[in-house]
């Protein structure tokens, strides 16, 4: 039994689309949990079994995992058929596996620091900063591909494309990125995860 675990207008969003992505949508029950939240709201849910009490987390018959790359290479290497994933010993399965990591290991960092106005030589060292990020999907996109790994849409794209479903004033202003950024956020499955967020999300006003 898989069980994913969630919360509304979080990092989960993007494992909304992806289950959709996959067609497994009648195969995962689906909970969401509460957040503790930046803005003061929310608490910390004993529902949830993430160990720092954040989302997504995934428990597939009592084993949890938790971390957005690791349950996309973990869904995506369990339903094959959904073509998400290079497999193993295709050539695409390194690069693949690099974007995937990239999105969590150097993406998220850079953009956290950005928000929270944060420069320093280490972090830099560390994690590069926006312009290169930038660089790197200029010139991943300069040839005109619609996705990372050129005509294919791998759960890679999912991941490295979702901070700018939040901040899509952040992305590279390149049409070619851009294209691409939209490109995801028309798919199918990610209406349907706003769909799902909108049920707990508080009311707009």
């Amino acid at each position: 039994m898989l069980t994913l675990y969630h919360s509304y207008w979080s990092r989960a969003t993007r494992m909304l689309a992806l289950v959709h992505e996959l067609g497994i949508v009648d195969e995962v029950t689906r909970v969401h949990v509460d957040l503790k939240r930046q803005d003061g709201s929310g608490r910390f849910d004993p529902n949830n079994p993430h160990p720092d009490h954040k989302v997504p987390a995934l428990d597939h018959d009592g084993t949890v995992i938790t971390e957005s790359a690791a349950i996309a290479l973990y869904l995506s290497d369990m339903f094959p058929d959904a073509g998400l994933a290079p497999v193993m010993g295709d050539p695409k399965r390194g690069p693949f596996l690099t974007w995937l990591v990239y999105s969590v290991s150097v993406m998220e960092p850079v953009y956290n620091h950005k928000a929270a106005g944060l420069d320093h030589p280490i972090l830099r060292a560390s994690f590069r900063g926006v312009p290169e990020v930038e660089k790197r999907l200029i010139d991943t996109f300069a040839d005109g591909r619609p996705f990372l790994q050129g005509d294919t849409f791998t759960a890679a794209d999912l991941m490295v494309q979702s901070p700018y479903q939040w901040m899509r004033d952040w992305a590279p202003q390149d049409d070619n990125v851009l294209a691409w950024v939209d490109r995801v956020n028309a798919r199918p499955s990610y209406a349907w995860a706003r769909e799902i967020d909108a049920q707990y999300a508080p009311a707009m006003t």
